[in-house]
């Protein structure tokens, strides 16, 4: 999942994202509204984490824009304003739901996974091909009975192939969707996480063409390895 964090305040902005990171998360951080609206029109957010008081843009005007131009996303708001009028209104705004400042990190990740669990995405529990398996919801995949110990990346660059089964994806399509935009990478990147990846699995025991590379053309999930 990618996640947009509006957030003026480094002293939150910096852990909180740090620790989305750790639990498998795309994150991408603005410092005030407007460079949030210019975020979402780089790249897609499943979730947008949106500050109330904003430099720029307030946070409920931008959730206010983002609605009006067809996000149909999750948007949480970050609020220091424990008071009922703005809770009603950053929920009028478009805000699915708000967490109240200061707020411990464990709290947001579980308003999180609810906010996941809600239409419009919903997602099937467990991602399958054959022996892998991927559970979404709890940040964990298996191979067979064998637990894959993978970091952030190798987890969402596997979870991204399970969601799209069969789809090929070039390394240049892969690095836009699951690598934060301010932070400086390569192609090379991702082959060297494809290829960890495929060690990893084939050490459980699968088949080191289970992710398969289509020369000149990118990766996918191989549709002939089921087992």
């Amino acid at each position: 999942m990618r996640i947009l964090l509006v957030e003026d305040d480094d002293r939150i902005a910096k852990p909180l994202a740090e620790d989305l990171r750790h639990q498998h998360y795309v994150v991408d951080v603005a410092a005030d509204g407007e460079s949030g609206w210019h975020y979402t029109q780089t790249a897609d957010y499943e979730l947008i984490l949106l500050d109330l008081m904003l430099p720029r843009l307030d946070g409920i005007s931008l959730c206010q824009q983002l609605r009006r131009s067809g996000y149909s996303g999750f948007v949480l708001m970050l609020t220091a304003k424990d008071t009922l009028t703005d809770k009603v209104m950053g929920l009028d705004a478009g805000a699915d739901d708000y967490v109240v400042k200061p707020f411990e990190l464990d709290e947001l990740a579980a308003r999180i996974r609810a906010l996941c669990r809600r239409p419009p995405q919903i997602q099937p529990s467990i991602l399958k091909q054959g022996a892998l398996q991927l559970d979404p919801i709890h940040h964990h995949a298996h191979y067979g009975e064998t637990l894959l110990d993978l970091t952030p990346k190798e987890y969402i660059l596997l979870e991204h192939l399970l969601q799209h089964p069969g789809q090929v994806f070039t390394r240049a399509m892969l690095l836009d969707r699951l690598w934060e935009l301010d932070r400086a990478s390569s192609e090379g990147t991702v082959k060297t996480h494809i290829s960890n990846l495929r060690c990893k699995l084939k050490a459980a025991g699968g088949s080191d063409q289970l992710i398969e590379t289509l020369y000149g053309v990118g990766y996918r999930l191989n549709p002939l390895l089921h087992s």
